[in-house]
This record gives structure tokens, sequence and C-alpha cells, in this order.
């Protein structure tokens, strides 16, 4: 029944979201898994509209911050405000303290912005003063990078790319999707000055962390396991299979990447309606998983090689039986 109801999301969000299907479905995988996304693109493909309609469909506040290289922490988490009437410190939640969080060109905040962002993603809590604050139960942050302009940025580090459960690769739309998006967007305006039809989605947070017991749940092989292994540990010794794989990489994912490979994997086939993982649920979801924690080589880099061609080449190698 909830694989049901997000299956008609995943169809509504579509409908809103024209020409970014796979972007759609990562950001449910995402809030499936209860993991974070990063998306790099162009400007004006739909990113933040894909995250705030979502956010219009299920329990939850939404915020988005716009990074910028003069952003504080404190513009982030919230501070302590002097309260002269009761002569007290009181702590103001900043932006941060929502459920849905778009980090609009997440890579433009300099290192002590993404130290707090860093905190809030992989401990679900911030730091403000000499004290703790725990974030909302439902949290999930969709960051955004533009891969064009890269004046006045600051490359997030390793550490905290590990921390994105999926980096997803989105690209214009075809001729086809540009014309329905030309259409909607005549539509919407139109509706600007009628009533609005109730025809979205909605989903209660109890139906969320429901639904993620049930892809936990999701039936995996013993023999899928064992594949998902099999490609993490190729990233971490690439010369047992190819001295070209060996040449590319500079150091493998952690076992941070493991567990993200099974819940996506098993999020994906709940998605799809299925009641068990495939080899091939695997192989769709390492491309969003390790795109972002495989550290390249020199020589790589050098020659163009991309990483998702190297993990083409790992599916290609690794065999899945």
């Amino acid at each position: 029944m909830l694989a049901k109801t997000f299956q008609q999301l995943d169809q509504y969000l579509q409908q809103q979201v024209i020409g970014q299907a796979e972007m759609v479905q990562q950001l449910l995988i995402a809030l499936l898994a209860d993991g974070h996304i990063l998306v790099e693109g162009p400007p004006g493909l739909a990113k933040t509209r894909a995250v705030k309609t979502l956010a219009d469909c299920i329990e939850g506040d939404f915020h988005r911050i716009q990074f910028t290289p003069d952003l504080l922490p404190a513009d982030l988490t919230g501070t302590d405000i002097f309260r002269p009437e009761t002569g007290e410190f009181v702590f103001q939640p900043g932006p941060v303290f929502n459920s849905l969080l778009l980090a609009d060109e997440i890579n433009r905040a300099p290192a002590k912005v993404q130290a707090a962002m860093l905190e809030a993603m992989a401990e679900k809590q911030i730091t403000a003063g000499r004290n703790t604050y725990s974030l909302p139960a439902l949290f999930l942050v969709m960051a955004t990078q533009n891969p064009i302009e890269q004046e006045g940025t600051y490359p997030l580090p390793e550490a905290q790319l590990d921390r994105f459960l999926l980096q997803l690769n989105v690209d214009y739309p075809n001729a086809d999707s540009e014309l329905a998006i030309l259409r909607l967007n005549r539509g919407e305006a139109l509706e600007e000055l009628q009533p609005r039809s109730s025809e979205a989605v909605h989903i209660s947070q109890a139906d969320i962390f429901s639904a993620r017991k049930e892809v936990l749940q999701i039936h995996m092989a013993e023999e899928i396991e064992h594949y998902i292994i099999r490609l993490i540990m190729a990233t971490r010794e690439p010369k047992r299979y190819s001295d070209e794989l060996a040449a590319w990489l500079q150091m493998g994912v952690s076992p941070r990447a493991t567990l993200a490979l099974d819940r996506c994997a098993r999020a994906y086939a709940w998605l799809n309606g299925r009641d068990f993982v495939t080899p091939d649920d695997v192989q769709r979801m390492t491309y969003p998983v390790l795109r972002h924690r495989l550290l390249l080589s020199y020589e790589a880099q050098a020659e163009g090689i991309t990483p998702d061609s190297i993990i083409h080449t790992l599916i290609q190698q690794v065999t899945s039986a």
C-alpha cells in the first residue's frame, strides 16, 4: 500500500518536474534511504522546483539557503539572542531546522560553514556556543553545485562528499520535454487567477518512517550482498581486475558506500514494486552512490576519464554471480 502511494508521488512529481525523471526518482530514493543528495548541473533545470514540490507533498517544513562566500555558520545553524527583558540568552534556530533543506550552490560557502553543514548532515545535530541541538527526525538535504562557474567557489572536501548518499548529474531536457515545460508554465500562470485543483499526493512523516522500515525488510539474497562487496572492494584493489583501473583510481571508497549501495538498491527495488533486490538494482544505483566517492588519479584526470566511465568499467569487470 505504501509502495503504491510513493509510486503515485513519483508520477505526480514527474508531471510537475518535466524532463528530469531520474532526479525525481533519486530524490525519492534519498528520502526512503534516509540520506542526502548532491545535484550538479547548469542553472534553470528545476532543481529547486523538484525539492519544493516534494516538500509540498509531505508533512514537514521546507527552506532554501543560498550559499555565498560571506555566509556565516550562525546564518545556517542559528545563534543565541540576548533578551533584555529577561536578561537571558535564548537560542534562535536557523534555517537548518527544517525537514527539507535546499542548499543552493553549496560549494560557494567557506570552510566554517561547510563544517557546520557537515555536522548537521552527519549527526543530525548542530552546535551553537556550548550547546548541541537535535535536528528534526525527518531531515533531508538536497545540495546543488554549478559545474560551469568555478570562480569564487570552495570545492567540497572528500569527508563532506562522503556524507552525501547520492550524487546526480542533471542535463538539459529534450525538445518534447521543453515544449511540455512551456505549456505547464503557461497553465500555472493561468491557474494563479483560478482556484487550483487538489491533485497532489500527500504523505505524512509517519508514512515515510514506515516506508523506510519496509525498504530495510526487502529481501536481498546472499549472492547480491557479496556482489555489492565485490564492487566496493574493486575500488580499493583495482589491480586485481585490470591495470587500467589501477591507473585511474587513486583511492577506493569507504564502508559508507557499502551501506549506501545496500539501502539505495533496496529503495530502488521497493519503489519499483518488488520485494526483492536484483543485480540490476545494484548496478543502477552504483553510479549515483559511487560517483562522488571515487578519488581519481592525476593520470585519469589528464586523460579526461570520468567517474561514470570508471563505474561502467567496474560493472563490466566485476561479476554479479
